[in-house]
């Protein structure tokens, strides 16, 4: 799968984009990460591997802790890609707004 495919499927899930919003405050232990999820740790862990294969989350391990760190590199290709949809439907939004200021009462 091509890496904007992978970035929006790891996004599409409202679980892992609060798991990146939570990220992008800083590094943060899976277990303190996970601690707002009504659901069990091996679940959330689940969801942070779908983020790391999509190069969104990096995790460093010590010990038997698990650190989480985003990596929004990958958001850029997603913001780019977005970004040229903003202008078109700017585009048609202001021919929208000519239409309605040329047009004759009746």
């Amino acid at each position: 799968m091509e890496p904007l495919s992978t970035t929006l499927l790891a996004i599409s899930d409202p679980t892992r984009r609060a798991i990146v919003d939570r990220l992008s405050r800083g590094p943060a232990r899976i277990t303190d990460v996970a601690q707002p999820f009504a659901m069990s740790l091996a679940a959330v862990s689940k969801h942070v591997k779908v983020l790391e294969n999509a190069g969104l989350v990096r995790r460093t391990r010590q010990g038997r802790e698990h650190t989480l760190e985003l990596d929004a590199a990958p958001l850029r290709e997603v913001a780019s890609w977005a970004a040229r949809y903003e202008q078109f439907w700017t585009e048609r939004l202001d021919r929208l707004e000519d239409f309605f200021k040329n047009r004759k009462p009746r």
